[in-house]
């Protein structure tokens, strides 16, 4: 695989992330979809692996040994857009103990607080995770912790497996660029990039189906900055099976699909953005396909990506699609600002290289909980856009109803297999759980509780009718 390093578009060659820039053999690299969405996102997608013009990182060691001189940051960064100064509110001591204490009790108690006290356990990870215990708690969150025990010496044995040729050359020459001003990844052949070497070859061979996509390393890389590699292992299959299934299979159905949602969910969080990126014809997945695919892992300052992560494996991709309206919403969502935007290049500009200073933590944090966009409005805008998709392009191959909703969905899942498996009937939170429709198998909270869950269910009457029609 060549160098990529622009963010020009790209020829139609490289039509997924599971490509490569050159002309391989035709069996080295998936066939490239034909809609235009395809074509227009194969450029975006050079940028998950570019770092300069160049292609260079930090790696070598007269370049790290001249960074020595500087201290790392609180998060290993020992520079680029992702170091954060000393200069952040820090937590009293007593408060960051405090909050240990409690997490360490739901751990104790784990099963019984996401069936009983979910709100709380959410408030708690909105307000973030201790760092301290983040590994632990984002393992619980998305259930990889039980696909590690139930598989013990699984992730040696796909080590040891040899993989596929086409999909190694690539992995090894997307390491070096992996976070490379990180202390963990700035050596080339370093104990970080071999561990990620080691995660990503065990997924190819877990899914071959699948195979690599370039998105994965960094999602695979933030994990490896808070637990050992196994334990990664397990978490990226949970993000790629569960959370964002699709995402990183040939085809890039998902994430097309995903980007029409988002679209269409900006037209009603921030009229102002949407009239601008379709007065210039910005098609979505020119910036959210970053954005989505490497869950903001390479956009937000690191504060920001670490709270984004805490919610995220605790709602889903709920907030993921929050985060990006948010951000549309502060970079496009007044006149003053649109006035420094006269086309289509310096929107996207703004867009791809959004300045640090212009985020803060805190505001974006409260920005992303006030957002009123649910589980139930994404999956009702998913059907709509699902019937679109067909009547213009035919049937999908991804299925977006696999998707669960954070962790409570993750768990329901599992207490239906388990009661389904045993012959017993399957409720929960004393709710009867709805059977599996089309694009609402396992999606949203069962139990018909809360204001949220209350304020959808009032506007979901006309769909239904709407649906009846349709069938």
């Amino acid at each position: 695989m060549a160098e990529i390093s622009t963010l020009t578009p790209s020829p139609p060659a490289l039509g997924d992330p599971h490509g490569a820039p050159s002309l391989p053999p035709p069996s080295a690299v998936h066939t490239a979809p034909s809609s235009p969405s395809a074509s227009l996102m194969s450029g975006t997608l050079e940028s998950l692996s570019g770092l300069g013009e160049d292609g260079s990182s930090v790696g070598s060691d007269s370049e790290i040994n001249g960074l020595a001189i500087r201290r790392t940051d609180k998060y290993g960064f020992l520079g680029g857009n992702q170091y954060s100064e000393s200069g952040e509110k820090e937590v009293r001591v007593e408060v960051a103990r405090q909050r240990e204490m409690k997490w360490l009790d739901m751990f104790g108690n784990w099963d019984k607080w996401i069936k009983h006290r979910f709100q709380k356990v959410k408030l708690r990870c909105r307000k973030g995770i201790p760092s301290s215990l983040r590994a632990k708690a984002w393992q619980l969150l998305s259930n990889s912790k039980e696909l590690l025990d139930a598989n013990p010496g699984k992730f040696e044995e796909l080590e040891r497996e040899q993989g596929e040729a086409k999909w190694l050359d690539i992995i090894e020459k997307d390491l070096h660029r992996q976070f490379p001003f990180h202390e963990m990844f700035a050596a080339r052949g370093g104990h970080g990039q071999q561990d990620l070497y080691r995660i990503l070859k065990a997924y190819t061979v877990y899914r071959p189906d699948e195979g690599y996509c370039q998105a994965q390393a960094p999602v695979a890389a933030v994990l490896l900055m808070h637990m050992p590699a196994e334990q990664a292992f397990w978490c990226l299959v949970q993000i790629c099976e569960k959370y964002l299934p699709g995402y990183y299979s040939a085809g890039l159905e998902a994430i097309q699909l995903d980007g029409e949602i988002f679209f269409s969910l900006l037209r009603r969080t921030c009229p102002m953005a949407y009239r601008h990126l379709k007065k210039f014809k910005i098609d979505p997945i020119l910036y959210m396909t970053e954005w989505f695919m490497c869950i903001f892992s390479r956009t937000l300052p690191w504060a920001c990506v670490l709270r984004v992560w805490d919610m995220f494996f605790c709602e889903g991709v709920k907030i993921v699609f929050r985060v990006g309206l948010v951000l549309l919403k502060q970079m496009l969502g007044s006149v003053d600002k649109l006035r420094e935007l006269q086309g289509m290049y310096e929107t996207m500009e703004r867009l791809r290289n959004i300045a640090p200073d212009m985020i803060r933590e805190d505001i974006l944090v409260q920005e992303i909980i006030s957002l009123p966009v649910t589980e139930a409005l994404i999956e009702r805008e998913c059907s709509i856009q699902v019937r679109k998709w067909r009547e213009s392009r035919g049937e999908l191959t991804h299925q977006p109803g696999r998707r669960l909703h954070g962790t409570r969905s993750i768990h329901e899942c599992k207490r239906r297999a388990a009661s389904i498996s045993s012959g017993g009937s399957f409720s929960f939170l004393g709710s009867p759980v709805p059977p599996p429709g089309p694009l609402r198998a396992l999606s949203g909270m069962p139990g018909k509780r809360g204001r949220e869950r209350g304020r959808e269910k009032k506007k979901r009457k006309p769909l239904k009718i709407i649906s009846k029609h349709r069938h």
